[in-house]
Formats: structure tokens, sequence, C-alpha cells
């Protein structure tokens, strides 16, 4: 099966958050939770599928502690389950451009592992869901709900910045503009206690 049900889901996260509990438990279920929101105003998604991908774009995290290497750990441990949609997602959650050079962390797997995570970025053919993964990625912090603009201040604090992060910040400001349109509305309004926080 290409694509766990949700309760298949909740038991992989809470398996891997037995082998690494961390903040990143927390912050997987707000992606997934913004997800299914934003999904279920778009046209062209499916606010369930949108749920199970949030809940596990991080769960190369299972092997952790670790940085970027979640990326590949994630995909290796979805494909190993025949979850190639989430293995997918776990893939290309960090590339809002595609390329090694716009991940802002310190790489800590092998120079063989950097080498065939280019390559498997490289052919990945990302389609809307795998942007709304990203945009979620951006609306979540394991406390709750925040802006794009809280996130990569979050990220920059943690792992500094890189020649090719402006690039990066504008795509990802993009990203949720794009979304924006298509859902008709600004999405800070779909994801409960933001706008409420942000006008207080």
């Amino acid at each position: 099966m290409t694509f766990p049900s949700r309760n298949a889901a909740e038991d992989l996260l809470q398996d891997a958050a037995r082998l690494n509990p961390g903040p990143w438990v927390a912050h997987s279920r707000h992606v997934a939770q913004a997800a299914r929101q934003i999904a279920a105003q778009h046209p062209a998604l499916d606010s369930e599928r949108a749920y199970v991908l949030g809940l596990l774009h991080d769960i190369g995290r299972r092997t952790g502690p670790n940085r970027d290497r979640h990326i590949l750990d994630g995909y290796d441990f979805l494909c190993a389950l025949e979850h190639f949609d989430a293995a997918r997602i776990a893939l290309t959650h960090s590339f809002v451009l595609p390329g090694l050079e716009t991940l802002q962390g310190n790489w800590d797997g092998t120079a063989e592992e950097w080498q065939r995570l280019g390559q498997l970025v490289a052919a990945a053919a990302q389609t809307e869901e795998d942007r709304l993964i990203q945009l979620c990625d951006l609306l979540a912090l394991p406390e709750g709900f925040c802006t794009v603009q809280e996130r990569l201040v979050d990220v920059a604090l943690r792992y500094s910045v890189r020649p090719g992060t402006p690039d990066k910040w504008r795509a990802q400001l993009a990203l949720k503009a794009d979304f924006d349109r298509a859902c008709g509305l600004n999405i800070y309004r779909l994801l409960p206690g933001l706008c409420g926080r942000l006008l207080a």
C-alpha cells in the first residue's frame, strides 16, 4: 500500500516517539492538523491524506537525535513499508527549492548518503501535496501554530543561515501566498488560535 491509514500513521508516530522522544512529535501533530485544515479548503487536495502525510513528514527522526539526515532516514523507513507517497513527502518536505544547498543545517550523515539524497531530491516529482506539507512545516512549532515568518526565525536561530537562505525565504513566503490564492482566503484563518494571538 503506497499510503498508510490514519490509524497506522498514528501507530508509526507513537512508536517513533518512544524511540526518540522530543518536541518534533508535537510539531508533527501540528503539521498534520494544519495540513488537514488547509486541504479541506483547497479545491484539489484531500484532507485525510494531508493529515497522514503531515503526521509522517518527520518520521525519520525516529533514528535520532539527528539533523537533516532525518530526511533520508524517513524516506528509507517508509519505502521499506511500501508507503511510497508518504516516503516522497518525507524526502521533499525540506525542499521548497530543490537542491541540497538550500538546507540550513550541517549534514550529519555520510558523504555517500549526501550524494544519494541529492539524487533522490533531484528525481522527485513534487505535487501539490508536497507543497502543502512544505507549507505546513512552516506553520507549526511544537507549542502550536505560527506564522511563516516566525518559523523562519525559529529555524535560523537553531541552524544559522547560508548564502542562499534569502532565496529560500522568498520561495517559502511565495508558497504561502499561492495557497492563500488557491484556498480563497488567508490560510492563517484556518489555524485555530493563530489569528486571535496575532490580533491580541
